[in-house]
């Protein structure tokens, strides 16, 4: 009657990133693209952080690598005026952190 071994656990996919909903607001369309990009390989955690005004125009939706975090990277949403922080814990490189983006988007 101990722990089952480790042989008997089902596996674990990479693709088990979750979505921590801490604000109330977001950038309308930010939602749908971080749960698809949830779902690809090796992203862990996605959180949406604070959403600012700035003083350029952005037409369409845009999803850019700011910089890198411990575990991760933070991304910069923008549509509009608006802008909000995206802090996304991962285990991909830069590159392909930016194609699971780009894929992500185009869904």
């Amino acid at each position: 009657m101990g722990k089952p071994k480790s042989a008997s656990l089902p596996s674990t996919s990479a693709k088990d990133g979750r979505l921590v909903w801490n604000h109330s607001t977001h950038i309308p369309g930010l939602i749908p693209i971080l749960e698809r990009l949830c779902q690809q390989n090796g992203i862990q955690t996605v959180t949406p952080g604070v959403i600012g005004r700035v003083r350029g125009h952005c037409p369409k939706m845009q999803l850019r690598v700011s910089v890198p975090i411990r575990g991760g990277y933070k991304v910069i949403a923008r549509q509009g005026k608006t802008v909000q922080e995206v802090f996304i814990l991962t285990t991909l490189n830069q590159d392909k952190f930016e194609d699971a983006i780009a894929s992500a988007m185009k869904n």
